[in-house]
């Protein structure tokens, strides 16, 4: 189980350093200056070279690698006389460290990973995802548990009534469902249920989890704003789980337990929710984990839509902006936050069915 567990995260590891390369060579062969951006673009030559110097972007695209990758390692070098080093830490004096080993002018320290600053804001990036990132994360979980609740019902409904024009008829809305863009479905939802729909459902087009009190009493915390997205990013893994749980119910429901079950005289409920239903969300669970993960990454053009202030607002600012340290660090916490789940997933395969351990 060790040995699996260790292959799990050295592949992490892998995958990780390759998203890093990729992003990092990415954003500095995209056309654009961010000195111009920050300066404006009346701005002389002479003050874009003192940004971009101070940025660090002065340097061969080689050395800003290896100044990048010390950024992000834990364990890193700091040179402890020369701030303009690329070895210095996080490009930030003030970030906190623990020496571990002294080799002369250099140290090696033990730090937290530094996504370094916003351009346009001077801002931590760990603390704008810090900001934006639980809002992301209500917004999939909500999404998820509706999914979730929702799909596994629609599924046993369907599966017990095969054939049928409820079967039908779920069987169209999830094809729908799956074949919908985000991007579309969250203008549509947008657009019916906040504008032409508003004085039934009161609902806002754009909002977040805080609204601004009228009469200048502060913020309020304005839970009907977290319904249209929500809904909006829970519609394909609804349709999907819909399916999963119709399939995997159908499946169940011919083994030979059930027939035994039922020839004991239990009830069609008690057949169905203790012996069918129980042996039919083991994929269910699994495909949700595996959906988890996608809504947390894939939120931005809902987010975007609905201006709804988590992660996915951030980096199409960051893109529109220029600024390449918001837009490479989301993306890489984004990275992580898939690579933790799919090992965590792979790491309960492993303990519910030991053949996974053997075969990979």
């Amino acid at each position: 189980m060790l040995r699996f567990i260790t292959k799990r995260l050295l592949y992490g590891l892998l995958v990780l350093f390759g998203v890093v390369t990729l992003v990092f060579f990415l954003f500095n062969i995209l056309p654009g200056d961010p000195a111009r951006m920050m300066l404006g673009q009346r701005a002389d030559q002479e003050s874009i070279d003192i940004i971009n110097r101070d940025l660090g972007r002065d340097k061969p695209v080689g050395m800003q690698f290896a100044a990048y990758l010390n950024d992000l390692m834990p364990l890193s070098l700091h040179n402890n006389s020369d701030s303009t080093n690329y070895f210095y830490l996080a490009s930030d004096k003030y970030a906190p460290y623990t020496t571990v080993l002294k080799l002369g002018e250099t140290s090696v320290v033990l730090k937290a990973p530094y996504l370094r600053r916003s351009y346009q804001s001077g801002r931590k990036v760990s603390d704008i995802i810090a900001t934006a990132f639980p809002q992301t994360a209500l917004l999939a979980v909500v999404a998820m548990v509706m999914a979730l609740v929702l799909g596994i019902t629609l599924g046993v409904v369907s599966a017990l009534h095969k054939d049928t024009w409820v079967d039908r008829a779920t069987l169209v809305l999830s094809t729908l469902g799956m074949s919908l863009p985000s991007f579309f479905a969250a203008i549509l939802i947008a657009w019916l249920f906040a504008y032409v729909l508003a004085d039934w459902t009161h609902l806002n087009m754009f909002g977040n989890l805080y609204s601004v009190d009228d009469y200048g009493c502060g913020e309020y915390l304005d839970l009907k704003n977290l319904i249209l997205p929500a809904v909006t990013l829970g519609i394909r893994p609804l349709a999907t789980l819909t399916q999963l749980t119709k399939n995997s119910m159908l499946e169940a429901l011919s083994q030979d337990y059930i027939r035994t079950a039922r020839a004991k005289g239990l009830s069609q409920t008690r057949v169905v929710v203790h012996h069918a239903l129980r042996n039919a969300l083991n994929p269910v669970v699994t495909s949700a984990s595996g959906w988890f993960a996608s809504l947390l990454a894939g939120a931005v053009f809902v987010e975007y839509v609905f201006d709804w202030k988590g992660m996915g607002v951030v980096i199409v600012d960051g893109l529109e902006k220029y600024d390449f340290p918001v837009v490479m660090g989301t993306i890489l916490f984004v990275c992580i936050l898939l690579i933790v789940i799919n090992i965590l997933t792979d790491i309960l395969y492993a303990v519910l069915d030991p053949r996974v351990r053997i075969s990979r």
